[in-house]
């Protein structure tokens, strides 16, 4: 049960995640919408693309266009692919499974998020189309053995390993919202906050329907999968290094995508250390702020890279044409995130299936109006951007 996404009024992202705004209560719709501190870097991801301006072959006859790609050898029918998203089951009853049935529906790949409400074998078993893993090291090397090993049987085609998240970025909304409060379980500390998740009724009864607070069923401990409360302090002690890909590797012995790179040295240092591919990232500005948006920094990273191995970004994806502004600056792909994270919290499988295909849309007529049949013929020279990006 949700909104009715098929509606004429809703025509772009931002009209989903108006939707998603008045379903959710404000601690869970923040946790999608925010970024960290001051959050410069979170409106800064999505105004960057307004600095690049298409240049289009015109009087070109375009009856169909090919918008598959491939990366890391398997083929996608959309030039994006669903990124991870943590607590997907916080925003709509078995998120993480509606989420990648319906990119299985659309002929794109889904990431599976370490912070996950439902099993990983559930997640792939919901999608006929290739679907990777993200790794985070909570609870440990043998904990991350464990879940590997899973992700390898259920049958996850590669492992995204994120590096940016040596400690949770400050999200000062959370801190306002009383996020930490209502986990606590304790009622006294909870009264001041709860009246945002009462005034929200049809949330509330399919949360508490879906299990209510979640644990982390990927995550395995000694005592269990890993509570909510407990993300904190383990990410901050199983910080990722470079040295961890090597172990990584040879328990997986698949494809690894490195998640996080934000300067040319260290996609040098992912190459040399036998990275399949990177994603350009900064985390959705939920990390570090006052970096600098992920679009900017892309044609550092593919000289860097000087077409060695694959590229892909995510940070600021709202429009079909910043998909394709991605692609033309060199990224092989992209990642979505909010974009999906507000019509799944907007309408499940529906609120989806919406944002995906408003997307395609987007992306199917700014090709036509380029004059341009195929996204991997898209390069430069269909773009101009600030020459200090380069």
């Amino acid at each position: 049960m949700g909104a009715n996404v098929s509606s004429p009024n809703v025509v772009n992202i931002s009209d989903l995640r108006l939707l998603a705004e008045k379903r959710l209560p404000r601690m869970v719709f923040d946790y999608i919408d925010s970024g960290a501190d001051r959050e410069q870097t979170l409106s800064q991801n999505c105004s960057a693309f307004k600095e690049i301006f298409f240049r289009p072959r015109c009087a070109v006859s375009t009856p169909s266009c090919d918008l598959s790609i491939s990366v890391l050898g398997e083929k996608f029918n959309l030039p994006f692919l669903l990124a991870p998203v943590g607590s997907s089951r916080m925003f709509y009853p078995k998120g993480e499974v509606v989420a990648a049935r319906e990119a299985g529906v659309a002929g794109t790949g889904y990431t599976l998020s370490t912070l996950s409400g439902c099993r990983l074998e559930d997640v792939k078993a919901a999608t006929n189309f290739p679907a990777w893993y993200q790794l985070y090291l909570l609870g440990g090397k043998d904990v991350a053995l464990k879940t590997i090993d899973r992700a390898k049987n259920a049958g996850f085609s590669a492992i995204v390993v994120t590096i940016d998240t040596p400690i949770s970025g400050l999200r000062e909304r959370d801190l306002r919202n009383g996020t930490k409060e209502l986990l606590s379980r304790n009622p006294l500390q909870m009264w001041p906050y709860i009246s945002q998740m009462l005034v929200k009724p049809c949330w509330l009864t399919q949360w508490l329907g879906d299990g209510g607070l979640m644990s982390f069923p990927n995550v395995e401990l000694e005592n269990g999968p890993m509570g909510y409360t407990e993300i904190g302090p383990a990410l901050e002690q199983s910080v990722v290094t470079w040295d961890d890909l090597k172990w990584i590797r040879d328990a997986w012995g698949g494809k690894i995508i490195v998640k996080g790179v934000h300067i040319g040295d260290d996609a040098k240092k992912a190459i040399d250390l036998g990275v399949d591919a990177i994603v350009v990232s900064n985390h959705g500005a939920r990390q570090l702020d006052s970096v600098a948006p992920t679009i900017q920094v892309l044609p550092e990273i593919i000289n860097a890279v000087n077409g060695e191995i694959d590229v892909l970004l995510d940070g600021g994806i709202r429009r079909g044409s910043d998909v394709i502004k991605a692609l033309c600056l060199g990224a092989k792909g992209v990642l979505v995130g909010r974009a999906y994270a507000y019509g799944l919290a907007a309408a499940g499988s529906a609120g989806v299936s919406r944002a995906i295909e408003i997307l395609k849309t987007d992306i199917l007529r700014t090709m036509k109006l380029l004059g341009c049949d195929s996204v991997q013929k898209l390069d430069q020279s269909y773009v101009k951007f600030p020459k200090e990006w380069d």
